[in-house]
C-alpha cells in the first residue's frame, strides 16, 4: 500500500499485510502514569504540570466522545496542536474498528467503560524503583489474561499506549536491557540531556539482569501491561504494536517472556521514523527482527497549523495514532489524503 511504509524485515512486513488486509481489528489503549513525568521540562503532554495526570484519562475520553469529560479543556496545547488522539479517533471511526480502554496505572481514571488492572501509578525513576516486583508480576499476569481475550476476538490487535513521560521510562528499559539508541520526544528539541541524567541516576539502583527487575527499577506500569497481552495475543492474531519507542522497550521486556514474532509488527508514523533525535529502526533490529509499518500521513499538506506541526517535529505519535491510521488504511483501503480531510473535519468540530 503506497501510504504505508515498511522498514525493517520487507519481506515479514508484507506477509503481515496481506494477513490482515480488509480483515477485522480491534484497538485497545493502555493507559498509565510515571511521575517521572513531573521533572520540569521532560515532556510536553499537559500544558500545565497539573494537568500532566490527565493525559491518559483525556485521550482515552477523546477517542470515544470527541471530547473529555475530566478536565473542562480540549486536549490540546495553547496554540492549537492537537492530541495524536484526534488521528486514532478519526482513522478509528472512519474503518468501524472497536476500541476498549485499560487502565494500567492512571493517576486519574477515565470517564467511561475500561478494563482495571488493578494497578498502582509508575514512581520517577530519577528518585526511586518504578514499581514493586510484585506490581511488575500482576501487571504481566492481567495482561496475559486480556490478551487472550483481545487476541480470540478479531484478526488483528492494535495497541496504542498514553503515558506522559513515557519516552524517558522506556530509555531507562533500554538500557537496562543493554539496548543502545535514542528515544523520540513529542518536542521538537528532544530533552536527552535530561533524559539521560534521569536514567543514570536509575541505572546506579540496578543490582541484577533479571527482566522484572529492569523494569521494577526503570520502568512504567504500561510497559508489563502491553508485554503481557502480546505474549498471549500473538498466539492467536496479529498484533501491532502501535507506537514508538515506547514500544521497543515494550519488546526488549515481551522477549525475555516469549511472544510469537511473526503474527507481530510495529505500527507508527513517518514523523518518529523521521525524528533526527532518535533512531526507532536501530532500536528494534537490536532486539528482534519484526517490521516497522510507517503510515506515511499528509499533515504536512494541511493548511490547519495545528496539524502540519507534526510534520515540523511537534508531538510526531501517541495515543497508538500511527497504527490505528494503518489499521483503518488496511482494513478500508482509504489513503492518507482522504484520511487528512476527516482529520480536517474532525478538528474543525473541537475548536
Amino acid at each position: 500500500m503506497q501510504d504505508i511504509e515498511i522498514l525493517g524485515n520487507k519481506q515479514k512486513g508484507l506477509e503481515f499485510i496481506q494477513q490482515t488486509k480488509q480483515k477485522k481489528f480491534i484497538f485497545s489503549l493502555v493507559i498509565s502514569y510515571t511521575a517521572t513525568s513531573e521533572i520540569p521540562g521532560i515532556t510536553m503532554a499537559g500544558e500545565h504540570p497539573d494537568l500532566i495526570k490527565f493525559t491518559g484519562p483525556a485521550d482515552a475520553e477523546f477517542i470515544h466522545y470527541g471530547y473529555c469529560k475530566s478536565i473542562s479543556v480540549i486536549p490540546m496545547t495553547p496554540d492549537g496542536k492537537p492530541t495524536p488522539a484526534l488521528l486514532t479517533k478519526t482513522a478509528l471511526e472512519a474503518a468501524s474498528i472497536p476500541n476498549v480502554i485499560i487502565n494500567a496505572g492512571s493517576k486519574i481514571s477515565p470517564k467511561l467503560p475500561f478494563i482495571d488492572m488493578d494497578l498502582d501509578y509508575g514512581k520517577n525513576i530519577g528518585q526511586e524503583p518504578a514499581l514493586s516486583l510484585d506490581e511488575v508480576g500482576k501487571a504481566v499476569e492481567y495482561g496475559r489474561i486480556i490478551g487472550r481475550f483481545l487476541g480470540a476476538s478479531t484478526d488483528c490487535v492494535i495497541i496504542g499506549e498514553s503515558i506522559p513521560g513515557g519516552t524517558t521510562t522506556a530509555l531507562g528499559v533500554l538500557e537496562g536491557f543493554g539496548i543502545t539508541g535514542f528515544v523520540s520526544s513529542s518536542m521538537p528539541k528532544n530533552p536527552v540531556g535530561l533524559k539521560v541524567q534521569t536514567v543514570k541516576e536509575a541505572l546506579k539502583r540496578l543490582q541484577s539482569k533479571d527482566p522484572f527487575e529492569i523494569i521494577s527499577q526503570l520502568g512504567d506500569p504500561m510497559i508489563p501491561t502491553i508485554a503481557g497481552i502480546l505474549s498471549t495475543a500473538s498466539e492467536i492474531s496479529n498484533v501491532l504494536l502501535a507506537g514508538g519507542t515506547q514500544m521497543a522497550a515494550v519488546l526488549a521486556f515481551a522477549k525475555s517472556m516469549g511472544f510469537e514474532g511473526k503474527n507481530t509488527a510495529i505500527g507508527t508514523t513517518s514523523y518518529v521514523v523521521d525524528d533526527k533525535s532518535a533512531n526507532l529502526t536501530d532500536i528494534i533490529m537490536q532486539i528482534m527482527d519484526i517490521p516497522i509499518l510507517v503510515a506515511k500521513l499528509k499533515l504536512a499538506e494541511s493548511e490547519i497549523s495545528g496539524l502540519s506541526s507534526y510534520a515540523e517535529g511537534f508531538v510526531k505519535e501517541g495515543a497508538g495514532a500511527g497504527g490505528a491510521s494503518i489499521g483503518c488504511m488496511l482494513k478500508t483501503g482509504i489513503d492518507a489524503k482522504s484520511l487528512l480531510d476527516l482529520t480536517e473535519k474532525e478538528y474543525l468540530k473541537i475548536i
